[in-house]
């Protein structure tokens, strides 16, 4: 599928500058489950393999099959840009310290997979830092979509203005970060 998109884009644009690439899944449950629930079912023990699977399939390995096939349309533009939507949820140092708030959330399925995500950005970053590619990780916030049962505190608009400056960063920009709208994140 994202290669016939790369190549409805190429037929109608000839490039593309900028992608963002913010689809994400926290579960594969019943839709509307209480957030304590997929918590407590994506904990290591009891995590169930099939979720873990189909959680990683949307949230690592569709993110690199979608770049791969618009990097391309990305070589051809004179200031591309790839920005990942990632979590706080992902940083190991974060989640490692016992002071987090959010620490217990860490289980098996959605924040390794944002982990993963992570290390996926860090390595486009490396492979593309030559060409003037930028490449970097973002945390939105919780932000109140159905990703979340709407339970969020941030507003769509609110998350999506850090994705946009980073998808519009100058030659001298950075690449090969993970942050926030307030700073850098540890991976």
């Amino acid at each position: 599928m994202s290669i016939d998109l790369a190549a409805c884009i190429r037929s109608e644009l000839g490039r593309r500058d900028v992608l963002v690439n913010n689809a994400g899944i926290s579960h594969v449950g019943q839709p509307g489950r209480p957030l304590e629930e997929v918590g407590k079912s994506g904990r290591p023990s009891v995590a169930s393999l099939d979720e873990v699977r189909a959680v990683f399939e949307t949230n690592v390995f569709g993110v690199i099959a979608v770049t791969q096939a618009m990097l391309p349309l990305l070589r051809e533009a004179p200031a591309a840009r790839i920005v990942n939507v990632s979590s706080g949820s992902g940083s190991l140092t974060l989640n490692a310290d016992p002071t987090n708030s959010h620490r217990e959330m860490f289980g098996a399925v959605y924040s390794p997979s944002k982990t993963a995500l992570n290390a996926i950005t860090l390595a486009f970053a490396i492979e593309l830092e030559s060409t003037g590619i930028k490449v970097n990780a973002v945390c939105p916030g919780l932000t109140a979509t159905d990703l979340n049962n709407f339970e969020g505190t941030g507003t769509v608009e609110q998350a999506a203005r850090h994705p946009v400056r980073l998808a519009l960063l100058d030659g001298d920009g950075p690449t090969g970060t993970f942050s926030n709208e307030r700073r850098q994140l540890p991976w």
